[in-house]
Order: structure tokens, then C-alpha cells, then sequence
């Protein structure tokens, strides 16, 4: 039998240790910062009827849809995000979860796109929404998630770039555009990535004139602080309504985020941001990383006004955000924020004499008691063939005994990056020298990573 050739599909990866072990840690902190705000865990299956994802997002997304139909002859999709299952699964369970309600969702979702650097056709997903609620305090408050995370995270220059689609609404309404929404917005948000001259092409394809398009252009070319560009688009907004409620709202969202600590550097008005999917109905957000600008948005989202509204007459409003984790590693692994970690056990236990395993059990038990982690190596082998391994995996403290230590009581609690040690009593049920010398070294390690 030929054997098969191990291999992944284009757009799809596997993840190693290294890799997995930081991804993991970015999730479980995210999940500290979500339930630190009152947002409760939800999961949804990876399938759904086709009629639930079509036409939700925008035709770029049914395009990169995967698509089939399953056993039972049933139209189903894999989910392309996680905003629109929840739209679904909020109007199937009202009744049990009541309003508002805050959740938070990280699981994996599915495009068949062009891949790109740390896009995949696989790839996470961490939202949190608000849903039930038009209050302007939701808004103010995915603002302050969004930095909240990234402060979280280990990132300090970044930027929350937000606007409002109640306001270019607004203003495509007064310029007699609002028929072609849609195609404008599409083509304002790619305008970072493709330039004033292709964006201008796009708009002339939807029919507006040369007038309508130069104030496009120039809306999006608006620059300045936070009060000279809303000056400017009051100005543009020429007393429409709608306009002129975004502007109002926008206002009071970077007022509120000012007040508790978000500073001008870290949030400010854009308004060529449109986010590219359809559902969008209110204030925008888009975060970008100052030293990795190119990498484009980590964290996205905005306010959702409708979208509930195809599965219920009930009227559920929604308002939250997406971290986009994969590329956020990505952008961590460039900026070098991902230290080479292959276990997730800080201590390796290295294994003498095979008579005394019971021994070497107890140790690492002792450890694991105290709440750290520790590995014994599974065969009592040569230590340098140990040592060898414990240096691939990348573990910090070393606990090194033979048969001669352990009858006397003694265990070598060395640091195997550093190449510093001590020897310290032990026995079985008598842990406190052993702990203190662990976490000493622990503690070492993190000071001299740091000065680094």
C-alpha cells in the first residue's frame, strides 16, 4: 500500500506547540476581559441552514462561503463569522436569555478567500455583542473592550479608528446617492488598500457623477483632530437629520471613551472607515497596530440595528466587536512578543534510576500541588539525553536528583536557561525548601526576560 502524503489543504494549518500555547493564553485572557465586563459565553454549531448565512453579510461572503448539501439533501453553510449565528441563535432563544444580553463567542469560522499573511480560509474568531439595546452606553462600552483588550494583550501602540454609517448615510442621502449605499460603501472601505484611483473607477461602475463622487473623496480625505473633523462633517452634513444624530452620537461616544482613560492617540475619528459587511448600521470600529500597519485591522466590529430582524418581528439591536486572533499572533510573532515556548510545564523532572519512580512521582506531584506545572520525562535515560530534550522544549527549572541525592534528600533545583542552580533538601510530604527554590528561579528568569 503507497503510503499518503501528509499534507494540509491551501488556506488551512496546523498548529504546533509554540504556537498554540501563546494562541491559547491570548483566549483566556480575552475571556478575562469579556467576563470582567458582565459578557457571558455562548457556541453555536460550525453548520448552519444555507438561509441563515446568505445575503447577511455582504456578496463577497456568500462568494466565500463553503457550501453543500449534507446527508438529509438540506442546503447548509459553514459559518463565515460568529455575528450572524448570533443574530440566529439570540431570536431561536429569547424567551430563555432576556435583555439586554451580553455574550462572548470564540470559536473558529470559515471563508474561502485569498490567503493572505496571518489570514487563513480557517481561522478564530473572539466577539463580543451587546444585543437588545440602542443605548449609546453599549457603544461607549465596546470602545472600552476593545482597549481594555489590547492593553490586556500586551500592546500599547494601537489605535481605535471609529465612525459612524448612521452619518455617511446620512450624507449619501443629502448627495442623492443612497440608492447605490451599498456599492459606495463597499468601495470607501477598500480605499486604504487600493487608493483614491481605483476607488474612484468603483464609484463611477455605481453610476454617480463626477460631483458625487469628488464628495465622496472628499469626506474620506477629511484629516485633524477629533473636534476639527466634526466640525467638518456638521458642516458637510448641511442640517440632515440623519447626519446630524450620527455626528451627535459619534461626539458622545468620544467624549464618554475620553473620561475613562481612552486618550486621542488610542482613539480617533476615520471616515473612510465603512466596515465592508451590509449589517452594519451605526458606529464602526477598526483597530490598527501603530508598528504593524500594514497587517490591517486586529479588532473590528460595530452597531447592528437589523439584523435580528430577519429572524423575528422581536426588535433586537446589537452592537459589539471582533478580535481577530490568528492575525493578531501574527502581528505578536513579527513585533517579537511570542517567546519560543513548547510546553506549557515551567519545571522538567529529570528520571535517574529507574527503582525509584515512585520517587521522581512524587516530586513532580509535590510541584503540581503548589499549582505549577511540571513534566516527568517518561525513561530513565542518560541525563545529557534529558537535558538535551528538556532544552528543545524550552522549560525553565530543571529538578535533577540520582539515586545518591534522593537517599540523602537532596534535589538540584537548576535554571536550564541560565545555567544557575542550588541544591536544597527535600523529602516526600516536606515541599517548602523545594517551593521556594522553584519559584525563586521562576522569578529570576521572568526579571532577567524582562531587562532583555
Amino acid at each position: 500500500m503507497s503510503l499518503i502524503e501528509p499534507r494540509t489543504l491551501k488556506g488551512f494549518r496546523d498548529y504546533l506547540p509554540e504556537v498554540m500555547i501563546p494562541r491559547e493564553r491570548c483566549m483566556e485572557l480575552a475571556r478575562q476581559v469579556f467576563r470582567l465586563y458582565g459578557f457571558a459565553p455562548i457556541d453555536t454549531p460550525a453548520l448552519e441552514y444555507l438561509e441563515v448565512l446568505t445575503g447577511k453579510g455582504s456578496e463577497e461572503t456568500d462568494r466565500q462561503l463553503y457550501r453543500f448539501e449534507d446527508h438529509g439533501g438540506r442546503q447548509v453553510g459553514m459559518r463565515f463569522d460568529l455575528t450572524v449565528p448570533l443574530a440566529r441563535f439570540t431570536a431561536q432563544h429569547l424567551a430563555q436569555l432576556g435583555l439586554p444580553f451580553r455574550r462572548y463567542h470564540i470559536a473558529p469560522v470559515w471563508r474561502g478567500e485569498n490567503t493572505q499573511a496571518g489570514r487563513y480560509r480557517e481561522f478564530m474568531q473572539c466577539d463580543f455583542d451587546t444585543i437588545g439595546t440602542s443605548s449609546v452606553a453599549s457603544d461607549i462600552e465596546t470602545v472600552l473592550v476593545i482597549h481594555e483588550l489590547l492593553l490586556t494583550l500586551g500592546f500599547s501602540r494601537f489605535s481605535i479608528r471609529i465612525n459612524s454609517r448612521q452619518i455617511l448615510q446620512g450624507l449619501l442621502q443629502l448627495w442623492g446617492t443612497a440608492e447605490q449605499s451599498t456599492a459606495v460603501l463597499r468601495a470607501l472601505d477598500k480605499l486604504a488598500k487600493v487608493g483614491e484611483a481605483k476607488v474612484r473607477e468603483e464609484l463611477q461602475q455605481a453610476s454617480l457623477n463626477d460631483s458625487q463622487i469628488q464628495s465622496v473623496l472628499e469626506l474620506a480625505a477629511l484629516q485633524g483632530n477629533d473636534p476639527d473633523v466634526l466640525r467638518a462633517l456638521d458642516r458637510l452634513a448641511d442640517g440632515q437629520e440623519q447626519a446630524l444624530a450620527g455626528i451627535e452620537r459619534l461626539s458622545t461616544i468620544l467624549n464618554a471613551a475620553r473620561r475613562c482613560g481612552v486618550t486621542a492617540e488610542r482613539l480617533r475619528i476615520d471616515v473612510s472607515i465603512a466596515r465592508g459587511l451590509d449589517y452594519y448600521t451605526g458606529v464602526v470600529f477598526e483597530t490598527m497596530l501603530d508598528d504593524l500597519p500594514n497587517i490591517g485591522s486586529i479588532c473590528s466590529g460595530g452597531r447592528y440595528d437589523n439584523l435580528a430582524g430577519l429572524y423575528t418581528r422581536e426588535h433586537l439591536p446589537g452592537v459589539g466587536a471582533s478580535l481577530g486572533l490568528d492575525r493578531l499572533l501574527a502581528a505578536m510573532e513579527q513585533l517579537g512578543m511570542l517567546p519560543p515556548v513548547r510546553t506549557p510545564a515551567p519545571v522538567f523532572v529529570a528520571y535517574f534510576d529507574a527503582e525509584q519512580l515512585t520517587d521522581y512521582l512524587q516530586l513532580a506531584s509535590a510541584v503540581r500541588a503548589a499549582g505549577i506545572g511540571a513534566e516527568l520525562y517518561p525513561e530513565p535515560k542518560k541525563l545529557g539525553q534529558q537535558l538535551k530534550y528538556a532544552d528543545h522544549r524550552g522549560f525553565v527549572v530543571g529538578l535533577i536528583a540520582g539515586s545518591r541525592e534522593l537517599e540523602q534528600g537532596i534535589v538540584q533545583v537548576k535554571n536550564l536557561r541560565h545555567k544557575i542552580g542550588t541544591e536544597v533538601a527535600w523529602r516526600p510530604g516536606d515541599n517548602e525548601a523545594l517551593l521556594h527554590a522553584i519559584r525563586n528561579q521562576l522569578q529570576l528568569d521572568s526579571h532577567i526576560a524582562s531587562d532583555s
